[in-house]
């Protein structure tokens, strides 16, 4: 069956959905409680051992050959324009992400500040903060990650909604 990455996560999830929910009843009803004297049959609650087994290891072997599927398109496939795989492409985003973070909060500094006092210390000496580096060029660097960042977003969207690989259900 022929899927692209975004399908591929839908049903992964709806694997994952269907083991917690068999996983839940599981653990509701393969032990009970009953009273003293209470007809133990009558509270008995409907539970198949081998049944249950057999579904979840039936959706852990689903599981385990989508995922399979998933990483070995994310480590062939090459990203259009960005000349790396998927799985680089997700290492690179959350580092670009951080580069912008910090460049953010350089970019916002003043060339020179006063420090602010501290806390319970008096004093007559004025201290000032300057930054050393050019405040324009951290800028500029800025709006080029943010714009790199924006751009792999893209590339790994158009990717993850178009392009098709195989798996085996």
């Amino acid at each position: 069956m022929k899927v692209t990455s975004a399908q591929a996560s839908k049903i992964l999830r709806k694997y994952e959905d269907e083991m917690n929910g068999i996983l839940s009843n599981e653990s509701m009803s393969r032990e009970f409680l009953a009273a003293v004297g209470e007809d133990v049959e009558s509270v008995r609650p409907v539970y198949d051992y081998r049944a249950t087994q057999d579904k979840l290891t039936d959706l852990e072997n689903r599981i385990r050959k989508l995922k399979h599927s998933i990483n070995v398109f994310n480590c062939t496939y090459v990203i259009p324009g960005f000349d790396m795989t998927i799985d680089q492409m997700l290492i690179y985003l959350p580092q670009l992400s951080k580069k912008r973070d910090k460049l953010g909060s350089m970019k916002n500094v003043l060339p020179k500040a006063r420090e602010a006092q501290q806390y319970g210390k008096s004093s007559n000496i004025i201290d000032y903060r300057y930054a050393n580096y050019d405040i324009p060029t951290v800028e500029k660097d800025y709006a080029e990650v943010s714009d790199v960042l924006a751009k792999a977003q893209t590339a790994l969207d158009t990717v993850n909604n178009t392009v098709t690989f195989d798996i085996e259900l």
